[in-house]
């Protein structure tokens, strides 16, 4: 492959007067008459929605023809459960974005879509009930005549959503998607939404092979690692002073358009907090950068939490260590953003809020561009005025709260080793929830290489 050509994004937006859209063509077995045919394929995104790929197969031999449309999403690290709160025709109107590998449900009338039933698309909630109803009415006359008990049972089923379509009774629908591509409208944003609610889970291993990730699970090949774990322990035990100082880079793919970059990765020590890893990656392909900070010391015992008071313009030149696992919140702005939203981040206090403001805006394809309603763009608009007050130091007074159930998140105190006045900082006992999130409740700390 030149290098010019892995110096081009993966997937690229479709455009009608490009002139090289970079079709690949594949010979393929043609399975109507067993000659060789010819697909071609064409990888590109959709404004604000997801990336795709373009299939289209034609037969020299016998004329068969084919095109097909596969998503191209990559699959999040983590899965995604979204819960609503129906309790008005106005929440009906909530634009849903549902992936393939989503189901959905209805608990208060035992309703469920299972994952791969229906093709991924943009809908609303009201979408989703319809195309049900349409469905099961589809082929009803043929079952009166064939099976009238089972025609009979499926129109009453269809009358009790067609009278949950009405909202007459407020109703929870409940979307979870191992692959984390799914979305549903946030009616408050950029503020919180209390009938909405999204967590974010670890995969068990069939949710991992639904989304088509697979794992070694040999006995052996689990032995030896643990093996080679234990022979070089010592060795990084005795490296560690030098990566302090050493730089270390390997390859990846960008995380925005998929085309082979390089991530740097460096260990370095906070003052008066603790070790952590940094990671950079910068795409050369689309411009793309992002930076990454993991924990080098596991989870601690407590979580914590850190509120600041701003005071003066010279504040948000803090340094501030945001984890994965770090919840964020403006309680002068009504404003909250969950564990895992930015990601691990090293920064200063002002390039933390002009983060969050640049990905609140494209990290949901329902806030911007043509998906938005004029309603929701002027309150993103009125949102991120405020927002630039409190970045340009002209609203002063302001609290930024950081809670991270893990621990490790880090807010420089400008006095230390004194105390900080306009700092705040509580150490917690975590909550079962907490537990549950982070993975400890099901982690077994003792006797765990017995089998149970």
């Amino acid at each position: 492959m030149s290098t010019e050509a892995t110096n081009k994004p993966v997937f690229r937006d479709l455009q009608a007067d490009d002139a090289d859209p970079e079709i690949t063509e594949i010979s393929s077995l043609c399975f109507n008459c067993g000659e060789d045919g010819m697909t071609r394929l064409l990888l590109t995104k959709i404004p604000f929605y997801k990336e795709i790929i373009l299939m289209s197969f034609e037969c020299g031999h016998c004329g068969l023809k084919n095109n097909e449309v596969q998503s191209g999403d990559k699959i999040q690290e983590k899965g995604g459960l979204i819960q609503v709160s129906i309790t008005s025709t106005k929440d009906l109107n909530r634009q849903v974005i549902k992936s393939d590998y989503a189901t959905v449900k209805i608990p208060e009338i035992e309703f469920e879509i299972p994952p791969q039933s229906k093709r991924g698309g943009i809908t609303t909630i009201e979408g989703i009930l319809s195309k049900c109803i349409a469905g099961l009415e589809q082929d009803q006359p043929a079952r009166r005549a064939l099976d009238p008990d089972s025609a009979e049972k499926i129109d009453a089923f269809i009358q009790v959503l067609k009278d949950t379509k009405t909202c007459e009774k407020p109703f929870t629908i409940v979307i979870d998607d191992p692959s984390g591509n799914s979305y549903v409208e946030n009616l408050n944003a950029p503020l919180v939404d209390p009938a909405l609610t999204t967590t974010h889970y670890e995969r068990n291993k069939e949710q991992n092979h639904l989304v088509g990730i697979y794992e070694e699970e040999l006995k052996e090949i689990k032995e030896e690692e643990e093996e080679e774990q234990e022979e070089t322990q010592a060795e990084d035990d005795a490296s560690h002073d030098t990566l302090a100082d050493e730089v270390l880079h390997f390859g990846t793919n960008c995380p925005s358009c998929n085309a082979p970059c390089e991530t740097n990765m460096k260990l370095t020590s906070i003052p008066y907090f603790k070790e952590v890893i940094i990671m950079a990656t910068n795409c050369d392909a689309c411009g793309h950068r992002t930076n990454e900070v993991k924990s080098g010391s596991g989870i601690n015992e407590k979580g914590v939490k850190i509120t600041l008071r701003i005071t003066d313009l010279i504040d948000l030149s803090r340094d501030v260590l945001k984890s994965e696992t770090c919840s964020l919140s403006i309680p002068e702005l009504d404003f909250e953003v969950g564990a895992g939203t930015l990601g691990g981040k090293f920064t200063t206090l002002e390039g933390l809020l002009v983060a969050m403001k640049d990905q609140l805006s494209g990290q949901n394809p329902l806030m911007c561009g043509d998906s938005a309603t004029s309603t929701l763009k002027e309150q993103m608009k009125d949102f991120n005025q405020k927002l630039d007050d409190i970045i340009s130091g002209k609203s002063l007074g302001s609290r930024i709260i950081l809670d991270d159930p893990a621990g490790n998140s880090y807010l420089q105190n400008v006095y230390a080793p004194e105390d900080d006045p306009e700092m705040q900082i509580i150490y917690y006992e975590r909550t079962f929830e907490d537990n549950e999130e982070l993975g400890l409740n099901d982690m077994k700390l003792e006797n765990y290489s017995e089998n149970e």
